[in-house]
Order: C-alpha cells, then sequence, then structure tokens
C-alpha cells in the first residue's frame, strides 16, 4: 500500500517548475509523466502505456461522463483540484445509476507551476479514487505558455457500469413522489470563496466535497424505488431541480424551513449577497423517489457519513406543471427559476 505522505518523492527539487520542455514529448515529459503520475496510479491499465486502455466490461450498457475543473484557488479548505476532480466525475455516474470504474486525467498545466504542486494533486486525485474505488487508467499532459493559463486544469472522463435493469429516469416521476436531499447546501462554493477572498469566520466553512457511489448504491442495493437523481453542482438545489422537473408534465413544491444552511455558510453568502439555493455543492444529490419508500430511505441515509442529515424537503404535483415552487416559513408560495449566468466564477 502507498504512503498517504505528500512529500514528493520524485526526482525534481522541491522548489523546480514547470517548463514548456515538460509538454514537449522528450526526456523532460517522459520523466514528469513516470515519476509523478504513472508511479502515483500505478495500475495494470495505465503501466502499459498505450494510447489507449483495454478495459474489461461485462454488461452490456455503461454510464459515460466527461468533466473539466478549472477551480481557483487549486488547494480549499476540505479538498483540491484533484479531489474535486474524481469525486465530481464519479458522482456524475453515481447519480446515474452506474458503479464508477474507471476515470482518465488530461492535465492541462502552466509553465512555472511548481512540480511539487502537481505531486500533490496526482497524489490526491490517487488517495480518493482508491477510497471511491476506480482506476485512473489514462490521460494526457499539455503545457501551455506562462500567461496562456491559470495554474492547472483538469479534464476528466468516467466509466461507469449499471449492475441494475431499472435506470432512473426524469419520466419515472409520478405525483405524489418524495423529494429527499442527503444533507446541508452551499458549503463548497462558499468555501472555495471565502478562501478566495480571504473571508474569515468563526469556524473555517470546508467543502462538502464528497463522493455519493457508496451510499446511492446502498440504496439501489436495498431496492429504493429512485425514479430520478441530480448532483447539485453549479447553479446549486434550484438548478437541479428545474433541470429535472422542466422534463415531466409535473411540478415540485419545496418547503424552505426543510433545507438546512449551516451558519458560517449562511452568513458568508449574506456578506457576498449570494442565495444558498443556487451555490455550488460538491457531495450533495437530490432523489425523487416513490413516496412509499421514503422512511425506508432515510434510515439508511442516516446511518451514513454522506446522509446523516438527510430530510424530505417536498414532493412531486400536478399544478402549475414544469415549475419548481418554495413554500416559505411564512406559508407563502413563490416560483423557482434558473439564474442567468453563474452566482459564482471557478467553483470547480
Amino acid at each position: 500500500m502507498k504512503s498517504n505522505n505528500l512529500t514528493c518523492p520524485i526526482p525534481f527539487n522541491e522548489n523546480e517548475r514547470i517548463t514548456m520542455a515538460h509538454g514537449g514529448g522528450g526526456k523532460a515529459m517522459q520523466k514528469l509523466i513516470d515519476s509523478c503520475i504513472i508511479e502515483t496510479f500505478d495500475n495494470q491499465y495505465l503501466n502499459e502505456k498505450n494510447d489507449s486502455s483495454v478495459l474489461p466490461i461485462t454488461n452490456n450498457k455503461i454510464a459515460f461522463t466527461t468533466d473539466s475543473f478549472v477551480i481557483k484557488p487549486i488547494f480549499f479548505p476540505g479538498g483540491d483540484i484533484g479531489s474535486l476532480a474524481v469525486i465530481g466525475t464519479v458522482n456524475d455516474l453515481a447519480v446515474s445509476g452506474a458503479e464508477p470504474r474507471y476515470i482518465s486525467a488530461a492535465f492541462i498545466i502552466e509553465e512555472g507551476f511548481l512540480i511539487n504542486d502537481l505531486f500533490r494533486i496526482v497524489k490526491s486525485m490517487y488517495e480518493t479514487a482508491r477510497k471511491v474505488g476506480v482506476e485512473i487508467v489514462t490521460g494526457d499532459t499539455k503545457v501551455v505558455e506562462k500567461g496562456h493559463g491559470d495554474g492547472i486544469y483538469i479534464n476528466t472522463t468516467g466509466i461507469g457500469e449499471f449492475n441494475i435493469t431499472d435506470l432512473p429516469s426524469s419520466k419515472k416521476i409520478q405525483e405524489g413522489d418524495k423529494i429527499i436531499i442527503n444533507g446541508d447546501i452551499a458549503r463548497h462554493g462558499m468555501a472555495v470563496m471565502a478562501a478566495r477572498e480571504g473571508l474569515e469566520f468563526e469556524s473555517t466553512i470546508e467543502s462538502d466535497c464528497e463522493e455519493l457511489s457508496t451510499i446511492i448504491k446502498k440504496l439501489l442495493d436495498e431496492g429504493i424505488r429512485i425514479h430520478c437523481m441530480r448532483d447539485l453542482t453549479r447553479g446549486g438545489l434550484v438548478s437541479g431541480l428545474v433541470e429535472v422537473i422542466q422534463q415531466t408534465n409535473l411540478s415540485c413544491i419545496i418547503e424552505e424551513n426543510k433545507i438546512f444552511v449551516k451558519d458560517e455558510v449562511n452568513a458568508a453568502c449574506e456578506i457576498l449577497g449570494l442565495d444558498p439555493l443556487y451555490v455550488a455543492n460538491e457531495g450533495k444529490f437530490v432523489m425523487i423517489i416513490h413516496q412509499d419508500d421514503e422512511n425506508k430511505a432515510l434510515k439508511i441515509l442516516h446511518e451514513s457519513n454522506s446522509g446523516k442529515h438527510a430530510v424530505t424537503i417536498g414532493q412531486v404535483a400536478k399544478t402549475n406543471p414544469g415549475n419548481v415552487l418554495i413554500k416559505n416559513f411564512l406559508g407563502v408560495t413563490r416560483y423557482l427559476e434558473m439564474i442567468n449566468g453563474e452566482q459564482l466564477p471557478r467553483i470547480c
């Protein structure tokens, strides 16, 4: 088993930086890839160094997703761009009902970037992938001139395997379905913004960056009739629900007093003039399930770290089709819509 020590064991000086030669296809590039990336991820598929990896897939259907990560700062309380890249990809697969199997990782690195920071990111990706049970099996490295990037960008592609036949789909949503979220919202976006802007609170806001595949597999294995799921990243809770409900002839009504926002997160939102309902998360998902499975699903969630604060926040209705409504503490109901543009820059 590999050491968790983040001290770079690779043959580079502590303050050595990325140069254009590291992207030139020669010895410098090969040394960087071999000693920093392949040495860390270390699996039979990657070690063959082929142009593509040959992977065993046993079922007929796979889930396939891709994403790019351009977060700033690249290291933040509760995570970094490396763990975020793996978790973001794994969660996209998990909410489709698939079990994540393989990930690719492509790095676009700016000239002058610290090699030690690159290793720290790669190590974080390895540790996160190992925890989730996926393998990073192929990838790419490119170097751009100083001033033509922003440190480092990561692109990932994920492949997942379906071990269920009844796949979640918005087409299965029906009147009376319950809407459950697995915990508090807006923590990731506010953790990144607080770190970026130097905001200080009584307690540090940490990102909720966490994989969801384990708890989702448990719910599916226990027979919870999940009609649809969404990973609540950019655009937050509202965007996730609107995206789903607009694919139906139904509506959903959520209760504001059931949605949990931590005090320090709420304070940060108020300072920056942001609505937590629209702020990004990286370890939260919403699921729309058969109403008869509500109590069983909550019991399963409450027994896990990633779902111990899970709560039912609303239900599906027939009135006002295609709309998401929220009822506030006074019983007043209003419509929720996706925002134009983004509230927060560079949070994933």
